[in-house]
């Protein structure tokens, strides 16, 4: 399979591989090489006229373009425009084939299941970043038992920050001070930021005093001491943990694409998207985020809210991220990015499009603001952006067990959680083979993504279950990275 028209109703179709001028693809002669991912006219579009893939307008064209013609960012542009009114137009939501498996996970006592179990050192301001890296160094030899990782969780923040934005922080420090992959956690102070222990347990709320761990630097003579020996407290509790039976219904996985081709859309993201509706229908729960990346595409998952008040808070979410981005006088297009471009996506209705299969098509039954835990078991929309790093970790703040991150140009890295990469194309996943944990570039040879999707879910479980490690994992690639929108003073 070379090529494919993936709506009846498309005017363009996408090249699968690198096609040459001269070529007949469903009728039409190319007019000029196509590359994998790209996209070529199948009638003639008008200036002016919208460009139709995956059924939707993806543009409009911005001069005449002829069948066989190369379609891209020389001859489209975008349709996309400010903050916009919405109708409810709810949409039937077609029944869902679930799966439910049993799997083995560390059960912790508030009965939540966590898929990892190690100790996690989040500083809460960046004052303090390099002890708690030189402590997570030291206290590696330590780990033993159940116990598969000591990690430290570095960022800039935590003082200097006002109002929300100080709140953001402190949020999310908070979820993944409380995420059940961490069997134990030391969080690290300073003595007189902003984000002081004093403070920061305000937001935190009521924690496991055997689980979690408090240390301001400033109140003792030796702090990467007593933080290895706080750890090797935890490390003492923890590695005694054991896994027992759980069920999927209990995890929670995030959708993230990052590095997206003109594939992505076409091959990863309808897989994870089964994946989506296995678990959900099976009673699991997924967490969709990348806000700027619904615009264009809004409205699709806006007819799969399941009520009107999910369904205005979907509103106010995608014009809430809108006018956040105009605050800076920043258009609400600009996206895709230079890589996104050069593997095929031309706008960001394009990439919206794409990204927003990852969440299959069950109802939409929560939206959550960032930094809050997840509520319902379903489909929940995240308020956060795009950016990979930001996006992951907000997932994991939320409490994903594991992120499924679909690319098409690759990255290697990872997020607090199991970040599983999923290549769009087979040429990227033999390439960068430590990068990379599952091809779902085989639907362009099979044509099967219920199939791959499946072959993911049967993956993921045995990430799940501490089977196999993600490749982020086992090269110790991951961070966080918190999303900041404040003055700092």
């Amino acid at each position: 399979m070379d090529f494919l028209k993936i709506n009846r109703s498309d005017n363009v179709a996408v090249a699968l591989s690198a096609l040459s001028r001269g070529t007949v693809c469903l009728g039409v002669t190319l007019k000029e090489d196509i590359k994998r991912g790209h996209k070529f006219a199948l009638a003639p579009i008008g200036e002016g006229d919208n460009v139709i893939k995956y059924g939707n307008p993806i543009g409009r064209a911005t001069r005449p373009i002829e069948p066989g013609e190369w379609v891209h960012t020389h001859n489209v542009g975008t349709n996309l425009e400010g903050v916009l009114e919405y109708e409810y137009e709810p949409a039937a939501i077609p029944e869902i084939r679930g799966r439910r498996e049993a799997f083995p996970a560390f059960r912790r006592k508030d009965g939540k299941i966590g898929i990892r179990n190690e100790i996690w050192i989040i500083p809460t301001v960046g004052c303090v970043n390099s002890v708690a890296e030189a402590i997570a160094k030291k206290a590696e030899p330590l780990v033993r038992g159940s116990v598969s990782a000591v990690a430290a969780f570095t960022h800039p923040y935590g003082c200097s920050q006002l109002g929300e934005d100080h709140l953001r922080t402190q949020k999310a420090l908070a979820g993944l001070v409380r995420h059940p992959n961490a069997g134990g956690v030391l969080v690290l102070g300073l003595g007189c930021e902003n984000n002081n222990i004093a403070e920061f347990r305000g937001v935190l709320g009521k924690t496991d005093p055997e689980r979690v761990r408090f240390l301001n630097c400033q109140d003792v003579e030796d702090e990467i001491g007593e933080g290895v020996r706080i750890v090797s407290e935890l490390m003492e509790i923890a590695s005694r943990d054991v896994r027992s039976e759980a069920s999927t219904d209990e995890l929670v996985v995030g959708l993230k694409c990052g590095g997206s081709d003109g594939l992505s859309g076409v091959t990863a993201n309808p897989a994870v998207g089964v994946l989506s509706d296995l678990l959900i229908g099976g009673g699991g729960s997924a967490i969709l985020t990348e806000v700027p990346e619904m615009f264009g595409a809004e409205r699709l998952l806006m007819a799969r809210c399941r009520d009107r008040s999910v369904f205005e808070r979907t509103v106010s979410m995608i014009n809430g991220f809108k006018e956040y981005f105009m605050r800076y006088g920043q258009a609400v297009y600009e996206n895709p990015s230079p890589g996104n471009k050069e593997g095929g996506i031309t706008t960001l209705e394009d990439k919206s499009l794409g990204c927003t299969q990852k969440s299959g098509s069950s109802a939409v039954c929560d939206v959550i603001g960032y930094g809050d835990p997840v509520r319902e078991r379903g489909l929940s929309l995240l308020n956060a952006p795009g950016n990979d790093l930001v996006a992951s970790t907000s997932l994991a703040v939320s409490g994903a067990h594991l992120v499924l991150f679909t690319t098409g140009r690759g990255t290697p890295f990872g997020s607090p959680v199991p970040t599983v990469k999923i290549s769009s194309n087979s040429a990227l996943a033999e390439k960068k083979r430590e990068w990379i944990d599952f091809d779902a570039g085989t639907v362009t040879r099979t044509g099967d993504v219920e199939g791959c999707g499946e072959a993911l879910f049967d993956h993921v479980l045995k990430v799940a279950s501490g089977e196999i490690l993600t490749k982020n994992e086992e090269h110790g690639m991951r961070g966080i990275s918190v999303f900041k929108d404040g003055v700092t003073l």
